[in-house]
């Protein structure tokens, strides 16, 4: 019976500790207001990830996600700093305090959310199949059967092929850019691009071409979120507020139309 009190009473100390730890980190958090004190908030990217943060032909970084960023520090009352970074040690930049944000089409998975917090998703990038407008035989991804399918070497071809539709495709035609899979759609030389979307519909209103997405047949999903630093709670919550806000009030909605020709951005 003793030992059983004994037990007992360090699950209730430990418990109490992990409280007072918790309570101690949200007493600390002053990353909301460090950052308005500085009156910036500096984001983290990849400047060569069109559309999300890239460079145009005068080297100015624009984008989708910087026209987001932009909007939402116009309403936490701070200037945008944009800052390019390693994208490949973007977390360990983070952790460093070099930057605010990581904000750059970054793909929310279980072994980044053990390093960073992530913000509610506001993208879905989806590997979707993208055909010609005139093409009335193709509506699903089951259409796709006895089809010329392109698609980009690399992750986007290993998750076509892993999917069964392939199999029963006629062909699947690797593609080093996904440029080049969209001008033999537009000649006719295959029946489908399949693609992420936000590259597909970015590419589509940028070219203003008659191809169109086939809306219900993804292949598969990845959300993307902006990553904050663990301890960072109050400035999470915060841009978290001014994202809903913006899906509420429609901005969110013009800056995806803008960019994607579309609103797609998770509500």
């Amino acid at each position: 019976m003793k030992r059983i009190l004994i037990l007992f009473s360090m699950i209730i100390f430990a418990i109490s500790c992990s409280k007072t730890e918790t309570q101690n980190a949200a007493a600390t958090d002053n990353s909301l207001q460090k950052v308005k004190d500085s009156g910036k908030l500096i984001l983290g990217l990849d400047d060569t990830f069109a559309p999300m943060g890239f460079r145009d032909e005068a080297g100015n970084i624009v984008g989708f996600d910087i026209d987001l960023a932009q909007e939402v520090a116009n309403r936490l009352g701070v200037k945008l700093e944009v800052k390019p970074i390693d994208w490949a040690s973007g977390i360990l930049s983070l952790n460093k305090g070099d930057v605010d944000v990581l904000w750059n089409g970054f793909t929310i998975n279980e072994t980044r959310k053990e390093q960073v917090n992530f913000s509610k998703p506001y993208l879905n990038n989806r590997l979707i199949v993208v055909k010609a407008s005139d093409r009335t035989d193709i509506n699903s991804k089951e259409d796709l059967k006895g089809k010329v399918l392109g698609v980009q070497v690399g992750s986007n071809q290993e998750a076509l092929e892993a999917d069964p539709i392939s199999k029963e495709a006629k062909e699947v035609r690797p593609y080093d850019v996904n440029v080049n899979a969209f001008l033999d759609l537009q000649a006719k030389r295959i029946d489908v691009v399949v693609i992420d979307e936000i590259a597909a519909r970015y590419y589509i209103a940028e070219n203003n071409v008659n191809f169109e997405v086939v809306e219900n047949s993804p292949l598969t999903e990845e959300l993307y979120g902006i990553g904050f630093r663990k301890n960072d709670i109050e400035l999470l919550n915060a841009v978290d507020k001014a994202l809903d806000d913006m899906r509420a009030d429609g901005k969110a909605a013009e800056i995806s139309t803008k960019w994607f020709g579309k609103d797609i951005v998770v509500k």
